[in-house]
């Protein structure tokens, strides 16, 4: 038995969840990595893992030994990066998830400063708007807009962005230009962003002079993705929020229109968001300092 390529496998296991996504993780079958986890179990004559048709859970004999295996894991892992480190370039995969209209407008045009200093770093970029379990879904970091409640990550800013509230001159027309975000409710359509936790639409928020009001009338259409969402802004659907950054280039175009800029809410803050349980690689460290770096402080208003 590989000792610790079997104990490689059980940490994975008891991270990801469950077999499947732990061997995907490692890119090796299935069977290959349930048979590592029987031998170290047999090696050790404990029952590392309570396996049922459902699910995986670790047992008390498991989770100790899992704690203390994750010490040595990572002091093997600082050691691997320090001598990386002396060698010069950070290698190895990284896999990034972002959000949609964030990764096309933000990140993406940035990533060539970073893929030309580090050419031996391979990048797997997840492109969505939804919610996703780092540990379980085996990505390095993701890169998230709006306030944060999981204490089990850590969370650095990078920076913030505009929202705005738009439409098309053409949807203004037939239904009119709001003054104060209470028209909003009579007879106005507002197609809004679904929360990908609960489903729901996000009120409209809007701030002035230390006054804060938040519109929630139903939506008459209600979108879960950055880039889908702004595409029915344009197509006439009604009225939206969105980052500045993303409706840059069509509000110069003048297909979209900004109302109600006296009322834009309070700026909205992006992190980087990683698990605490897992170790900063040298690959992930130079992609934070770097994000850090170039990520703006404050990201481009429409009208800079």
């Amino acid at each position: 038995m590989d000792q610790l390529a079997a104990i490689r496998a059980f940490a994975r296991v008891v991270e990801a969840g469950n077999f499947t996504r732990a061997a995907d993780s490692l890119s090796m079958p299935n069977a290959t990595l349930s048979k590592l986890v029987q031998e170290l179990e047999a090696h050790l004559h404990i029952r590392l893992l309570q396996r049922t048709t459902r699910r995986v859970t670790v047992t008390p004999e498991g989770q100790e030994y899992y704690e203390k295996t994750a010490r040595i894991l990572k002091d093997l892992e600082d050691i691997d990066t320090s001598f990386n480190a002396v060698r010069g370039q950070p290698h190895g995969h990284l896999r990034i998830d972002v959000g949609g209209s964030t990764a096309r407008d933000v990140l993406i045009p940035m990533l060539p400063d970073f893929m030309a200093r580090y050419p031996d770093i391979r990048i797997d970029l997840g492109v969505s708007d939804r919610s996703i379990d780092l540990i379980g879904d085996s990505v390095d970091c993701v890169i998230r807009g709006g306030p944060l409640s999981d204490s089990s990550l850590i969370a650095r800013q990078i920076g913030s962005a505009t929202l705005i509230t738009c439409a098309t001159p053409q949807y203004l027309k037939l239904f009119g230009i709001p003054a104060y975000p209470q028209e909003l409710n009579n007879g106005h359509r507002l197609v809004s962003y679904l929360s990908s936790q609960s489903g729901r639409g996000f009120p409209f928020r809007f701030q002035k002079d230390g006054e804060k009001l938040e519109i929630k009338t139903e939506h008459r259409l209600g979108i879960n993705e950055s880039n889908a969402h702004l595409a029915a802004a344009l197509a006439g659907l009604g009225i939206v929020q969105t980052f500045t950054y993303a409706a840059r280039s069509a509000l110069k175009k003048g297909e979209l229109v900004e109302i109600l800029k006296e009322w834009r809410p309070a700026a909205y803050p992006f992190h980087l968001v990683y698990p605490q349980t897992r170790h900063v690689t040298h690959r992930l460290r130079v992609f934070i300092d770097w994000l850090v770096e170039k990520f703006p402080a404050r990201v481009a208003d429409a009208d800079d």
